[in-house]
């Protein structure tokens, strides 16, 4: 399974990427404006510092919501850098413009599903990346991690290369049922995956490891 870090902060992202197991970074307006990065050129230019920081697939969103704009919008993003990947979000003209993009051999996220139809239906435009938000289903009471599954199946099923991105990734158990399932990536911040280094156990054994090592050789 691929880990993906969904951040702009560039601090988060060097942290990540310097336990060596990143293997790409996700990013949407939302978390630009946390970061206080506004303006075109100044997310343009955001997006390439990603990129140079990592050695893996960067999503990065289209604003438009017409299919011109997103073709327009989704070519000069995708032509930044080798590894932009284009995040388009599942609508109509979202998925017509996933098609147009796959037939021209540029890479694309589709992002905000939250059903196994909205999937399928990615899958079949060509999309590189599908996004079902786990958490934002939680959130309102739904089984996210169900979904993770039917998409699995369905995919399976028909042998779709579509992969399967969850996203709204909020904490360890998350990330490990994701791994059950066959989530192909996951995506979520760096306190969910630095949770994956703690146990009690870890911590209390190498408290008496080195407690026992002083003993010996004071």
């Amino acid at each position: 399974m691929k880990f993906f870090i969904d951040t702009a902060n560039l601090k988060d992202i060097k942290e990540a990427n310097d336990l060596g197991i990143l293997d790409g970074v996700t990013t949407n307006p939302s978390l630009m404006a946390k970061e206080g990065i506004t303006g075109a050129d100044n997310i343009i230019a955001h997006y390439v510092k990603i990129c140079e920081l990592v050695d893996g697939d960067v999503s990065a969103e289209v604003i438009s919501t017409d299919f011109d704009g997103m073709v327009a919008e989704g070519e000069k993003l995708a032509a930044l850098h080798p590894q932009i990947v284009v995040k388009i979000p599942m609508i109509k003209d979202g998925i017509k413009a996933i098609k147009y993009f796959s037939n021209k051999g540029i890479r694309t996220n589709c992002t905000l599903v939250f059903s196994s139809g909205q999937a399928l239906l990615a899958a079949k435009a060509g999309a590189t990346y599908v996004s079902p938000f786990i958490g934002r289903l939680d959130d309102i009471s739904t089984d996210g991690l169900q979904l993770i599954e039917d998409i699995r199946l369905i995919y399976d099923n028909y042998g779709y290369k579509t992969q399967i991105l969850a996203a709204s990734v909020r904490h360890v158990m998350h990330i490990m049922n994701c791994a059950k399932i066959g989530a192909d990536v996951i995506t979520g911040p760096l306190s969910a995956i630095e949770g994956l280094l703690k146990h009690p156990l870890t911590d209390s054994g190498l408290a008496t490891f080195l407690a026992d090592y002083q003993k010996g050789n004071s």
